[in-house]
């Protein structure tokens, strides 16, 4: 028989269609430990079985009810991609989905990841799921299961994509935000690390536009490379955020805590008013909030004013509380008992009150603002 009529007749095997199972089972085998490692009560994590389990009434919950979240993390993964950094964008993918349950008064349980590639690079993988785990561990919830797709075609070679699926619960009666938030009531923020998962798209036309390549020094972090600036993960609030509620009430009637906002895309502009009933508006004080350099930086490279700048961006502010206006103290002390450096940015108001402005331009927002950021413009 000749080669090539042997050839014609060898079978087309799935590594052959560019799909490696063996690969996949290797990534399983290097994983399971990571997700071992976030074993928590009502979680005893084994990967390799068809769903995950978890069992609320270990975890101490009398009468819960699930709060769910999923996200992604944009095109700043696009940055750890061409960067060749794999290690923190999985905390960022943890991050994006516990911190919308944590403003629900929820504590995250669990949480599963979805990740998806022309060709399976073990290494990497291993690299993002380290990442998620280190995440989940920050989080206090279990990695309890994920999906690995290995599909041909669909991606540029070396190219992946990630989405993030967390449940957590809050007892009946312990969901935020609350229908009682008047005026008076004050706005407490907690600092971001930085660009956290929001805006990408423009930051990297802005990085292309002012010709800086990934390993070029940050003119706006000394030590550290552009890309390793814009790739410090986004911070996770879930345990001081807790750990605040535990120490002052609760989620519930009484407690001091009102509401929580996870500050994301659409800036403070758009995500504070999404936790304010319609019978109050706020305003907050632009002064107060320490605007990290890198703000800075992108609003100059950008010519961007305040008001574009707080609706794109965080602007230095990850997470904000409404704080019942007679126990701001005891909010004030919880969170610093656990580690936070909170800073009081604002309060609530009655609707249709004076509408000041951000730097002299701008509409008018749910959330007003008095005094100038500090951009260095």
């Amino acid at each position: 028989m000749s080669t090539a009529s042997h050839d014609k007749h060898r079978p087309i095997t799935y590594r052959d269609a560019g799909v490696d199972i063996d690969a996949g089972n290797q990534l399983v085998r290097m994983i399971k430990p990571l997700a071992k490692s976030t074993s928590r009560l009502g979680a005893d994590v084994d990967l390799g079985g068809f769903g995950g389990l978890f069992d609320l009434k270990r975890a101490g919950f009398k009468d819960p009810i699930l709060v769910s979240s999923n996200d992604g993390v944009g095109t700043k993964l696009k940055i750890a991609i061409d960067a060749n950094r794999h290690t923190t964008i999985g905390i960022d993918l943890v991050a994006m989905c516990v911190n919308d349950l944590i403003v629900a008064g929820a504590e995250p349980l669990f949480f599963l990841d979805y990740f998806a590639t022309g060709k399976l690079a073990v290494g990497v993988a291993t690299d993002v799921i380290a990442g998620i785990a280190d995440g989940c561990r920050q989080a206090g919830c279990a990695l309890i299961g994920g999906e690995t797709a290995e599909m041909p075609g669909m991606y540029q070679p070396g190219d992946y994509d990630l989405a993030g699926f967390s449940v957590g619960a809050a007892e009946r009666g312990e969901i935020l935000p609350r229908d009682d938030v008047q005026p008076g009531d004050v706005l407490i923020g907690l600092a971001s690390s930085g660009v956290h998962s929001n805006g990408y798209s423009l930051v990297r036309r802005l990085i292309a536009a002012a010709k800086l390549n990934w390993d070029d020094r940050a003119p706006w972090a000394e030590g550290l490379s552009v890309a390793d600036a814009l790739l410090v993960p986004t911070r996770i609030y879930v345990k001081p955020v807790l750990s605040a509620l535990r120490a002052t009430g609760g989620a519930g009637a009484g407690g001091a805590i009102k509401a929580l906002s996870h500050i994301t895309g659409g800036g403070l502009s758009e995500n504070v008013p999404r936790v304010l009933p319609d019978t109050v508006a706020a305003r907050i004080d632009l002064t107060k909030i320490p605007v990290p350099p890198v703000f800075k930086w992108l609003a100059d490279a950008g010519h961007l004013d305040a008001v574009e700048m707080l609706r794109t961006f965080n602007c230095g502010i990850g997470m904000m509380l409404v704080a019942d206006h007679t126990k701001v103290d005891a909010v004030v002390a919880a969170l610093t008992d656990a580690g936070e450096a909170p800073i009081i940015i604002g309060v609530i108001t009655p609707p249709g009150g004076a509408k000041t402005e951000a730097k002299g331009k701008g509409e008018a927002w749910a959330v007003t603002y008095h005094g100038e950021m500090d951009l260095g413009l």
